[in-house]
């Protein structure tokens, strides 16, 4: 944010108390110091940690202090409203300067099918839960759609500026605009502000922010995408990631590999059908290659809770040869010691069974996808 002119606090990270002392010194001079345990989860303020120590958020005006509490959320789990139970490991701890401010806004730049480009939402009502105000004071939530052609124009943020009520005009509408350039320069469906203040000083700063980047513009952010931490992720969906498989892990005992996202849907509700649970979501896209089916399979197979796996297939873009030669590839690599139902439909697909057939592993085939829920139902008792 702070490269694309965007105001926000000063901080700087530490995963140590030395370290938080020495990156401290960079921060001068700050009358106060707000120090926040780095973790995926909200309400951290009123959380707890494991060692008993109380809230991830605290303010000081000492430095040596604001190292103190560093060292007091380092190396223990945070437990939130939003977390398990067991809470989340703290490894990064984030000292900012803390600011005064007299007014909380919302603002946030989303992508609007209503509109087909993006549009502004914003309110005067900041530092609330959103939903909360749209229900309660509708009137108080203010959009306004954006040309995609012509971007934010001044005129538009300074007329919502002043709806909003800020005091300074012009650097309010200046930081959305430059809001706005980041959305589109991080190729970003959200952009999320919230609270947008100004400070008793009259200055206009971004104190929290949720921004959602586009997947499919990997390629041009780089390296933002460099940065995803992952050490919260689950390690499945972080590896499925890496072979670009749609991957969710879910609680069920039946494993599914599928070739689309809708009839992924359908297999888990065909499982569902015949008193089975599948044990996750599993996307390996229209075009995969062995590799892919592959590394599904070492996914799949190492979760400790799939009891049998069903493939189901659906020969269109692959043909269903091609697929069933994948099939048997992945298992020359790998030992899979749950029973394996595969479903294939399409191109080619009795050349397909018949690989499948004189491969020599033991693999369960099926005619259409009920019979294929019911033989992995089935194969678990």
């Amino acid at each position: 944010m702070t490269k694309h002119g965007v105001n926000c606090q000063r901080f700087v990270v530490a995963s140590s108390k030395e370290e938080a002392q020495k990156e401290i010194g960079k921060l001068q001079p700050v009358d106060e110091y707000v120090i926040k345990a780095q973790i995926h989860a909200g309400g951290r303020g009123k959380g707890t940690f494991d060692n008993g120590f109380k809230g991830g958020v605290h303010l000081t005006t000492d430095p040596s202090k604001a190292a103190e509490l560093t060292q007091q959320m380092l190396g223990h789990k945070l437990v939130t409203k939003q977390t398990t139970k067991e809470g989340v490991l703290v490894n990064k701890v984030m000292i900012a300067e803390s600011l005064n401010f007299k007014k909380e806004f919302y603002f946030a730049i989303l992508m609007d099918r209503g509109t087909q480009g993006p549009v502004v939402v914003a309110s005067p009502q900041g530092g609330m839960d959103i939903e909360e105000v749209a229900e309660k004071t509708p009137d108080l939530i203010f959009k306004e759609p954006v040309d995609f052609h012509k971007g934010l124009l001044p005129e538009q943020a300074h007329k919502l500026a002043g709806k909003l009520g800020f005091k300074d005009l012009q650097g309010a509408s200046e930081q959305m605009q430059k809001l706005y350039k980041m959305f589109i320069a991080t190729d970003a469906t959200q952009i999320e502000i919230n609270p947008f203040v100004e400070t008793d000083k009259g200055k206009v700063y971004c104190v929290d922010a949720k921004i959602n980047i586009d997947d499919n513009a990997g390629f041009r952010q780089k390296d933002m995408f460099d940065n995803r931490d992952t050490s919260e992720d689950d390690p499945r969906e972080v590896a499925a990631s890496k072979f670009d498989l749609n991957y969710i892990g879910m609680d069920g005992s039946i494993g599914c590999m599928v070739n689309g996202a809708g009839l992924a849907m359908a297999t888990m509700d065909i499982i569902k059908l015949y008193n089975g649970s599948p044990a996750n979501f599993l996307d390996v896209g229209g075009g995969a290659k062995a590799s892919q089916i592959t590394q599904a399979f070492k996914i799949i197979s190492g979760d400790p809770k799939v009891k049998a796996i069903l493939v189901n297939i659906f020969g269109g873009i692959m043909k269903c040869d091609v697929i069933a030669e994948g099939i048997v590839e992945a298992l020359k690599q790998i030992k899979i010691d749950q029973p394996l139902v595969v479903r294939l439909s399409g191109t080619n697909v009795e050349l397909g069974k018949d690989i499948l057939k004189k491969s020599g592993f033991p693999i369960i085939t099926a005619d259409d996808l009920d019979d294929a829920a019911q033989k992995a139902v089935k194969s678990l008792d």
